[in-house]
């Protein structure tokens, strides 16, 4: 029997259609009349209607609103506040799909990119890394609404495609104990005098389930409010901060518990203090996982003298100095440097490492010969960038001729990182040897990946390459 999903108040047209594959974005994949149809929470193999929400001369996007067959890859949500209908929590897009089928996807997703974006593909292919598929998010950011008409305070993600905030009392992706807290949260907000200037609470969860709730207040606590946030704290075992102004601001209301926080790495006797608004991995079964992944594809040996760009307060640079002669951690905040430092000589690392503060998006081959001569050469490299990639220091090690003998990049962008092997590989004669994706964000969208490249014979100029032809040369490039 059809089910019909939602009902709109101005009729859209609608068609049917069978679904073939899925997009980037876990929306099923169809054609129609000549063009590509994706439509949002449809699954390969099923025929369904769809209603059009975008018409372009190329494609179309339309919303599931009767599905006519369940496909085989279709699972139940586990979320309640899951779907397509508006007011559902858009924290997620792939919970009615199966999650080994998500991390097939992401698969997909990456090595497409690599070929379309990059020309370029990986010589091996990695198994792709798993972590829990519920309960993972030890970090979010909850947006705060006090809305009279939806009954008064709203604590959670926000709705799918929209700014309002989901009127949400559980989340499947939280740790239990943090989804557990939303219903409370939002009976506390209600009786704070700054209900209507509170504008969100950051949740942070280390390693060993220890919680701080950031409350960013634009105006100072009124009357009464930071007792009931200390009794809240108490009740629920979560330590409470205030964040005034911007992240550097946020300080916990008891100052002993500034530095409680910590991130553990058992397989390198590591432990990396944070505070709940830096930027941690959200997973932390994941990150030890690809961590240990990392570290191994370097192949370091107790000679190893590493480099670790973008390396925040050193999840990598800790753990690679646990294996390796020296490693310098390069990074574009000054905070996080000094804190990162710090973090090396609490794990008896000072000795072994050492953190710079250098915009990371300028790099030249200037800096990249004065920490050769520094490190006394460099035979492993790790890049770790934000979603932006690293391309000034790829065109670097493409012009370079001071390799090092194995990069491992960590991605978060596909895009990006395709953009960045195809500048090694056509530029500099880099193999991209292997490639892979984490499943960092099960539920979602995001793509985490991990690839190994390693010096191959530099590409011969082109003015060269003619002066060869033209005398009859008419080996590869390569093969010269």
């Amino acid at each position: 029997m059809a089910r019909s999903f939602h009902k709109n108040k101005k009729p859209r047209d609608r068609f049917t259609v069978e679904i073939e594959s899925l997009d980037q974005d876990g929306r099923g994949v169809a054609h129609r009349e000549g063009k590509a149809v994706f439509v949002e929470g449809a699954l390969p193999y099923e025929v369904v209607t769809y209603e059009r929400i975008r018409n372009k001369t190329s494609f179309e996007i339309g919303r599931l609103v009767e599905l006519h067959n369940e496909g085989p890859l279709r699972v139940k949500p586990r979320c309640p506040h899951f779907g397509l209908e508006p007011g559902c929590c858009g924290g997620c897009a792939m919970q009615h799909l199966d999650p080994f089928a998500q991390v097939a996807i992401k698969q997909r997703v990456l090595l497409d990119a690599l070929w379309h974006i990059g020309k370029t593909k990986p010589e091996n292919i990695l198994p792709p890394i798993y972590g829990p598929f519920w309960g993972y998010r030890h970090r979010a950011r909850l947006t705060v609404r006090d809305v009279t008409k939806k009954g008064g305070v709203l604590v959670g993600f926000h709705e799918r495609s929209s700014s309002y905030v989901a009127d949400m009392h559980s989340c499947a992706i939280l740790p239990k104990h943090v989804s557990d807290m939303i219903d409370p949260l939002r009976e506390l907000v209600s009786t704070l005098t700054i209900r209507q200037r509170l504008p969100q609470i950051e949740v942070a969860v280390d390693g060993h389930g220890r919680t701080a709730l950031v409350f960013r207040n634009l105006e100072p606590l009124g009357e009464g409010d930071e007792e009931k946030l200390l009794a809240f704290g108490d009740q629920y075992g979560a330590d409470i901060w205030l964040q005034a102004k911007g992240p550097d601001s946020a300080a916990p209301i008891r100052p002993e518990l500034e530095n409680a926080l910590g991130l553990y790495l058992s397989e390198f006797d590591v432990r990396i203090a944070f505070k709940p608004t830096d930027f941690t991995q959200v997973n932390h079964a994941l990150n030890e996982t690809m961590v240990s992944r990392a570290v191994r594809l370097l192949r370091l040996t107790p000679e190893s003298r590493v480099v670790d760009f973008f390396c925040g307060l050193g999840n990598f640079t800790l753990p690679l100095a646990r294996r390796s002669a020296r490693v310098i951690g390069l990074e574009g905040s000054e905070g996080l440097v000094s804190r990162a430092k710090a973090g090396a000589a609490e794990n008896g690392l000072a000795d072994k490492t050492d953190f710079v503060a250098r915009n990371l998006f300028t790099w030249s081959e200037q800096d990249w010969d004065a920490i050769w001569k520094k490190m006394g050469g460099i035979d492993r490299l790790l890049l770790d960038p934000p979603r932006e990639g690293a391309q000034a220091v790829c065109q670097v090690l493409a012009a370079t001729d001071k390799r090092p003998e194995r990069v491992v990049y960590v991605s978060c962008n596909p895009a990006t990182l395709a953009r960045d092997c195809a500048i090694l590989q056509h530029q500099g004669g880099w193999r991209l040897l292997e490639a892979g994706v984490m499943n960092m964000f099960p539920h979602t969208g995001h793509v985490e990946s991990m690839a190994v490249l390693v010096p191959g014979p530099k590409p011969i100029p082109s003015e060269k390459a003619e002066d060869k032809a033209e005398s009859g040369d008419s080996r590869p490039a390569e093969a010269a």
